[in-house]
């Protein structure tokens, strides 16, 4: 894969076994792989701040690691099967935030990888919701498919994410906004 992608971050928390919320984020970004790691680095920006938050995965077998810093930052921590606590600080606050990972799996191909990642949040100790993180990651066209500026989050609606099961992809569509 080229060191110039297309990242989208798909979020869903599942609360109460009711209500569901679905979140995603497309950012262009770099990908690298150095020592069986594969990186990704990408810059994300919140509705009312002007500076970046930079965000770096690390993806290594059934662990991933995304590390956030400037108005929010964190160093979450997903392996499957294991437990994570960390503290999580914006600028409304600390909270530390309990990840219970039961499943990781990346999917490499060629020109694309995609990861999945199912865990339990916890926030101060406390159930939040089952979640779900799907991360597709292409490489990005060539200057004549001009994306436009991704900022914070949107609807599923705007961009389209790629889904894993049992190690086959299902589904995959461009992500472009």
């Amino acid at each position: 894969m080229t060191k110039d992608v297309v990242i989208s971050v798909r979020g869903l928390q599942v609360m109460d076994n009711e209500s569901a919320e679905d979140i995603e984020t497309v950012q262009q970004g770099e990908y690298f792989e150095r020592n069986g790691s594969i990186f990704l680095l990408y810059d994300e920006y919140y509705e009312g701040f002007d500076e970046p938050v930079k965000n770096v995965m690390k993806i290594r077998g059934n662990e991933m690691t995304l590390t956030k810093r400037g108005i929010i930052n964190v160093q979450m921590n997903f392996e499957a099967g294991k437990k994570n606590l960390t503290r999580y600080q914006t600028p409304y606050g600390v909270m530390m935030i309990g990840l219970d990972t039961s499943r990781v799996v990346c999917l490499q191909e060629e020109k694309s990888l995609a990861i999945e990642i199912d865990y339990t949040l916890e926030a101060n100790y406390q159930y939040v919701s089952d979640s779900k993180i799907r991360i597709m990651v292409r490489e990005r066209k060539n200057s004549r498919h001009k994306m436009s500026p991704c900022v914070g989050t949107h609807s599923t609606a705007c961009c389209a994410g790629a889904f894993i099961h049992d190690n086959r992809m299902l589904a995959e569509r461009a992500f472009y906004c």
